[in-house]
């Protein structure tokens, strides 16, 4: 049983994947996608995306980190991943679920899923360009606007030579309102010839165990759960060894708050910086009180400097 980290644009940046690795109980984390379109990008913006490409493939933690390529040419984005797979990449995965309107416009991402033979190109292509031991994978949604084509979609990424598929159980059009389709993991994962990976509303230890037992997966994706509850992976993980262990409360969660501005002040722009803070903590209202307080506090706060002053109070 394994616990991915998903891929989640703006979100589970370099920063985000440490500090919640570290935590532990993820067994490897998927990096926001790199998009290419029209040639094979340069080494330095594989390594902006993914700095641990410095570190072997893995988090400052030892955890692998995933490569994820978005783009609809079979053949630029096979050039990529051979490209990503001689950096160190430990795996490359291609991204057949973004929700995101200017991504879908320029033929990516979740609309992809309407033109299963192109997707069946492109995991060939990037299957016949990589190491044979660079693993290839997928992430899909159950459609673009609706689910008649979520099986013919999953055939083809099988078909094409993938290592695994991971499904988000809800289509474009679905967005992330729940409820999560996992009964069509399950008819995926029956109807196709590879290991199979659940992905959407798993927030906490019982929708976990839900999720297995509707899915019939053995490895779970967590994006918006991790966010909200860092150590969500690692309470998940002490539950399956039968072990006892507590939640972390607010007063554990706040030194990341601090550590993650600390980081991103050095890396981004001054002006992105209250943005990332304050979207964390958006997701983190969902389980703690205190997170809701802060952001009420922050919420007009531009200078990274007044936000050290009101995490620190």
């Amino acid at each position: 049983m394994k616990i991915v980290l998903a891929p989640m644009e703006g979100v589970v940046d370099y920063t985000m994947r440490d500090l919640l690795t570290q935590v532990g109980g993820i067994d490897h984390c998927v990096t926001e996608f790199l998009r290419v379109s029209d040639r094979v990008l340069p080494a330095k913006v594989f390594r902006r995306l993914s700095p641990e490409l410095h570190n072997g493939g893995k988090t400052p933690s030892g955890t692998p980190v995933i490569l994820q390529l978005l783009g609809s040419d079979p053949s630029v984005l096979a050039g990529n991943a051979r490209k990503g797979a001689k950096l160190g990449a430990p795996g490359i995965d291609l991204n057949f679920g973004c929700p995101a309107k200017t991504v879908n416009r320029s033929k990516g991402g979740a609309v992809l899923l309407d033109t299963p033979e192109l997707v069946h190109e492109i995991v060939k292509a990037v299957r016949e360009a990589v190491p044979a031991e660079t693993p290839v994978s997928a992430k899909m949604r159950l459609g673009n606007k609706d689910k008649s084509l979520a099986m013919e979609n999953a055939h083809a990424i099988a078909e094409a030579g993938a290592d695994s598929l991971a499904v988000h159980a809800r289509t474009k059009l679905e967005g992330y309102k729940p409820p999560a389709h996992w009964e069509w993991i399950a008819r995926i994962r029956e109807a196709v010839d590879l290991p199979v990976v659940a992905n959407g509303e798993v927030w906490n230890w019982q929708d976990f165990q839900r999720c297995r037992e509707v899915s019939g997966c053995d490895t779970i994706m967590i994006g918006r759960g991790l966010i909200a509850k860092p150590d969500l992976a690692k309470v998940i993980k002490y539950h399956l060894a039968d072990e006892e262990v507590s939640s972390y409360n607010w007063s554990q969660v706040l030194p990341f708050i601090e550590a993650y501005l600390n980081r991103i002040e050095r890396d981004i722009a001054p002006k992105y910086v209250h943005g990332r803070i304050k979207q964390w903590l958006s997701h983190l209202q969902r389980e703690y009180q205190e997170a809701e307080v802060l952001f009420q506090k922050v919420k007009k706060i531009k200078e990274p400097s007044e936000l050290r002053l009101a995490l620190q109070d």
